[in-house]
């Protein structure tokens, strides 16, 4: 079931991966077993999302592999994804639509949450958007029908895709995107002020609590990216220091390769600008 269901979606163009699977008692398939604090939520392939195909060849053997995997879906190509876990979210999401759901594709999460379905942005991850509402875009993956999540629950349709994916209204796509940069301050010392955002960044991914690792660490390596890209940090001492932090904040290997290479590779193609500081 789960192999035809994966392929459908990649049909549509949609990048599928194999995810981990939760047993009747909620213990993950991985190594960590019980001690697993994702259960049934994180990638079986070693590079994770980076992985996701289309190819239906590469699917078949993942799930000949796997029969039981859970699908996950990348997010950013075909949609993004409103991830609402708590009817706080599903208010606060409600708000920034204008009170009206629109006539998209919803799934009902296997913890009772909602997944909303819409065009997408070109945006990345946004983790706690509003609470209890997360915004997956670029970079990102959800987890599909018919997955199963640790309760024993389903992930099931609610509303079934149809041909025309729902744009965001105003205030959400502005909730997204963030406010805009703050002017840009004249930097007397730019290579000690790079210095200092390498330790900032690295202690702020290192002390990231579960659920947000992955958004903050990729956060951080697109904004040391910057400083690489300007030529005052070196990018070698970037990995190694994200690295560390990433590791102490328990991701693992192949997802935190992933999600660095990714965030300096965009962070490097807009480099800091640092005007030299003239004041008396």
């Amino acid at each position: 079931m789960s192999l035809t269901t994966a392929l459908a979606y990649a049909r549509h163009g949609i990048p599928v991966l194999p995810v981990h699977t939760p047993d009747r008692g909620g213990v993950c398939s991985c190594t960590r077993a019980e001690r697993c604090d994702s259960s049934g939520k994180h990638p079986r392939l070693r590079h994770g999302v980076n992985e996701a195909s289309t190819d239906p060849r590469r699917i078949e053997l993942w799930w000949a592999h796997w029969p039981g995997a859970n699908v996950g879906l990348r997010t950013g190509v075909v949609m993004d994804v409103a991830d609402v876990d708590s009817a706080e979210g599903w208010h606060g999401l409600r708000h920034l639509l204008d009170d009206e759901i629109p006539p998209g594709p919803l799934v009902r999460t296997g913890s009772g949450g909602r997944h909303l379905w819409f065009r997408p942005t070109g945006f990345g991850n946004r983790v706690r958007l509003l609470p209890g509402l997360d915004w997956r875009g670029v970079g990102g993956y959800v987890l599909a029908p018919p997955s199963r999540h640790a309760t024993g629950a389903v992930y099931t349709w609610i509303h079934r895709p149809g041909t025309v994916l729902p744009a965001l209204s105003a205030a959400l796509r502005s909730m997204i995107a963030g406010p805009p940069p703050a002017p840009l301050r004249p930097v007397a010392r730019p290579d000690r002020y790079a210095s200092a955002a390498l330790d900032a960044e690295a202690d702020r991914v290192a002390r990231a609590a579960v659920g947000c690792r992955n958004d903050t660490l990729n956060r951080a390596a697109f904004a040391l990216g910057r400083f690489v890209g300007a030529g005052l940090l070196d990018a070698g001492t970037v990995r190694r220091e994200l690295e560390a932090a990433a590791r102490c904040a328990g991701l693992g290997q192949a997802e935190i390769r992933g999600t660095i290479r990714s965030g300096m590779r965009a962070g490097t193609r807009q480099p800091f600008h640092h005007p030299a500081d003239h004041a008396a």
